[in-house]
């Protein structure tokens, strides 16, 4: 029984069928979806380990199924690799949020695909406690300046957030650590079942 189950949203048969190749068989149960409304349906029944989601797609595209993720607290610590051929495009519609899902450019081979899958992996740790932005940058930029200063007490308040989010960003790291030598694991059997 395989111990990873991956699913891969592309409207691209050919896609679909190029990186089911590069997965080691045996190592995963792969899944496959045609458009992000039926991804969307495959990773609500199925909670796949990790998502391989084209963001260009007839329906829903891939942006759209992250923020749909991000909104369900049973879904959002899924590891996000995005596809698409046209980086920029993507860049251009979601700039800041690079941070949110790992990106990977059409084509790419199966060393790329293993290093974006290890920074999904470490990104989905730190979608778990921190939410996606849903308001555009210039509404962030406005509500800022408009904020109203603090006063002490709602200072000290912040402060003792923020060291709150220190902590948890210590603990964030130590679990980054662990991630990483599970991954070097699941590499090394990669490698050996390639070999």
């Amino acid at each position: 029984m395989a111990s990873l189950k991956i699913l891969i949203v592309d409207d691209s048969k050919t896609i679909r069928m190029q990186v089911r190749d590069m997965l080691p068989r045996g190592s995963y149960e792969v899944i496959e979806a045609r458009d992000g409304v039926e991804g969307l349906h495959v990773i609500r029944q199925e909670r796949p380990n990790l998502v391989l989601l084209d963001f260009f797609m007839p329906r829903m595209n891939g942006w759209e199924v992250v923020q749909t993720i991000q909104a369900d607290p049973r879904l959002k610590s899924i590891p996000i690799v995005m596809m698409s051929g046209r980086r920029e495009d993507v860049e251009k519609t979601v700039p800041e949020l690079f941070d949110y899902f790992e990106f990977v450019g059409k084509p790419f081979g199966q060393a790329h695909l293993f290093n974006a899958i290890r920074s999904a992996t470490a990104k989905a740790k730190d979608r778990q406690e921190v939410p996606i932005p849903m308001r555009s940058p210039v509404e962030v930029e406005a509500a800022s300046a408009d904020a109203p200063s603090l006063p002490a007490a709602e200072f000290q308040q912040l402060k003792a957030e923020v060291q709150q989010l220190r902590n948890q960003s210590a603990r964030r790291r130590t679990e980054e650590e662990k991630q990483k030598k599970q991954m070097a694991q699941v590499i090394a059997l990669v490698r050996q079942k390639l070999g």
